[in-house]
């Protein structure tokens, strides 16, 4: 039984990594041959940013089974955290790789800490109340944001709410303006620093889900009273599997908003939450794979479907009610019920072949 599970979760790995790994390097051929737009080859790192978003939520919704309509409040987290850490740095490492990376880890911390303060009440909570506990963090998060002034100059970092209530030195720049965000951004994201952390965040997840920890998650989430009665802390799994979500969430969100020079609050409202949701949903709960097929497809869609504008959000829409029928469909089921007797006929053929040679 534990060989079986090692041979799934080397499986599932191996089809995460080599999906990724498959994409990058055609994409890699595609731009040195001159085969992609400019508007696609714009859409490469918030792709791969909503990639990392989509695995980190489906280990909220899929894995744990807790509905989060709020994961744009710690992508959001991390992405103006992230940015100040980036502009702080600045003078001190001229190197963007490594200044990203460490952006990178400052917005996933600040985003943990969110994910600590928001979890420990809202985890205690259960369905539509946890829904709507979450929704209103991440309409919290957007306010304050909207009301934060950030600026450096030679005496460091000076920060007000409501108004700036700070004049900068001769040379200083603001980092967080209020309702205008982040303006002036210095633009540090790359596609392969995005691939990076797409499989960083798969790396993450995958062995999460197939480890002791893992296993007591969905053991929660299947039957939390009997997941108690044998010694599984389900307030502690959940926080686990809730907050390592949000940490990976907010470095995503570092790695969108080091794309753009100008980046606001309203970019990580109630609309990207739902986004987000779409894409795990539409990929399958628990299916690390399907969320990233989803999530890509999803978001270059409306690019590939500019050539017919008149008609783009209309096929858009018909093809995802064409995605959820098919996820719900008995067709489906029948191909899954078709692949588990295939790879029940393996399993007993390798063990009758065992015992004959034994």
């Amino acid at each position: 039984m534990k060989l079986k599970s090692l041979k799934r979760s080397t499986r599932t790995g191996l089809l995460c990594y080599g999906t990724v790994l498959a994409a990058f390097i055609v994409i890699q051929i595609m731009l040195s041959a001159g085969s992609i737009s400019s508007s696609l080859k714009g859409q490469l790192v918030p792709i791969c940013a909503y990639v990392a978003m989509a695995v980190s939520l489906n280990l909220t919704v899929g894995v744990l089974g807790e509905l989060s309509l709020g994961h744009a409040g710690f992508m959001s987290v991390g992405a103006f955290s992230g940015a100040v850490v980036a502009a702080s740095l600045a003078e001190a490492i001229p190197f963007a790789p490594v200044r990203l990376a460490i952006a990178m880890v400052c917005g996933g911390l600040f985003a943990a800490v969110a994910g600590v303060i928001v979890g420990v009440p809202v985890l205690r909570l259960k369905g539509d109340y946890l829904a709507i506990v979450t929704l209103a963090f991440g309409e919290i998060i957007k306010n304050m944001v909207n009301v934060l002034y950030i600026g450096i100059d030679g005496g460091g970092l000076h920060f007000s709410l409501l108004e700036q209530r700070f004049t900068l030195a001769e040379g200083g720049k603001m980092i967080v303006n209020g309702p205008m965000g982040l303006s002036g951004n210095q633009k540090l994201s790359s596609f392969i620093s995005g691939i990076v952390l797409v499989l960083i965040t798969l790396f993450v997840v995958l062995n999460l889900i197939h480890s002791r920890a893992g296993r007591a998650i969905m053991a929660v989430r299947d039957n939390r009273i009997a997941a108690e009665s044998v010694g599984v802390s389900a307030t502690r799994y959940k926080l686990l599997a809730f907050v390592i979500s949000a940490a990976l969430a907010g470095m995503a969100g570092v790695l969108f908003a080091m794309n753009y020079t100008k980046v606001s609050a309203t970019q990580f409202d109630f609309n990207a939450s739902i986004l987000i949701l779409v894409f795990v949903v539409l990929g399958g709960l628990g299916n690390i794979w399907g969320s990233i097929i989803a999530a890509a497809l999803l978001t270059v869609l409306p690019e590939v479907l500019r050539a017919v504008n008149d008609w783009r959000m209309l096929i858009y829409a018909i093809l995802l009610i064409a995605m959820m029928l098919f996820n719900n469909s008995g067709f489906k089921r029948r191909l899954a019920e078709k692949r588990g007797l295939k790879q029940m006929e393996k399993i007993e053929k390798a063990g009758m072949a065992g015992k004959g040679g034994a």
